[in-house]
């Protein structure tokens, strides 16, 4: 019974087709193909608000210098938020709760970003390492501390990311078989369980759509150290 708890985080096949194929092709119907009027629907108009509004909130504390990643950094929010949202849906897979992804997600970015403060100012992304003021004894063990903080700060994004929507899932599975067990048993805290369950899957609608934004506001963070 426990390892079919995990059986949700492998990928389901129907007639030995893999449904994460169907899965990440569907995001792109949600985007209309671009037409010749400024606004043709609701659809696209709610998307040209809400991509303007993440650019915004994303590229406001950063210098002109920044702006070259808004491109990247509004894609890569895209993806999650499609990824995370979809991944709910039944007979879905969520590929965000492999940590296999998360990594190759954050290692090349977090290193983009490190890359490009030592190429720009190679004297104060050293500088990190020691901050100022720190007696002589103490440099060698700071240096050894802030070396290994910021080489783990591409583990600490996949990491979250994938902890925080593998225990959303597996939340909602128990609950949702606790559901179904006690329904021809006690229908009565059956019903209790499932308003708790109903309740679960909006708190984890929030989730899905808080770690896309944290994951790329970090890493926009990161990149603000950087430039």
């Amino acid at each position: 019974m426990n390892l079919s708890f995990f059986d949700q985080f492998t990928s389901p096949c129907l007639l030995g087709i893999p449904l994460i194929l169907l899965s990440m092709l569907f995001p792109a119907l949600l985007f209309p193909s671009p037409g010749n009027r400024w606004i043709t629907n609701r659809l696209s108009t709610l998307q040209s608000w809400s991509i303007h509004l993440i650019t915004k909130q994303l590229m406001s504390s950063m210098n002109k210098k920044g702006h070259k990643w808004a491109l990247i950094l509004t894609s890569l929010m895209i993806l999650l938020l499609s990824i995370n949202l979809l991944g709910l849906l039944p007979y879905t897979f969520t590929p965000t709760t492999q940590l296999s992804m998360n990594m190759a997600l954050a290692f090349p970015l977090w290193l983009a970003t490190l890359l490009t403060g030592l190429r720009n100012q190679p004297s104060a992304s050293l500088g990190h390492l020691l901050p100022e003021g720190t007696p002589t004894l103490l440099i060698p063990a700071l240096i050894l501390i802030e070396t290994t903080s910021l080489f783990i700060r591409p583990l600490a994004l996949g990491v979250r990311l994938t902890a925080n929507l593998t225990a959303g899932h597996l939340l909602i599975q128990l609950i949702s078989t606790a559901t179904s067990v006690l329904l021809p048993i006690m229908p009565t805290i059956s019903i209790l369980t499932a308003l708790i369950l109903f309740l679960l899957t909006i708190l984890e609608v929030a989730v899905a759509m808080i770690q896309a934004y944290v994951f790329v506001l970090l890493l926009s963070l990161y990149l603000q150290e950087n430039i």
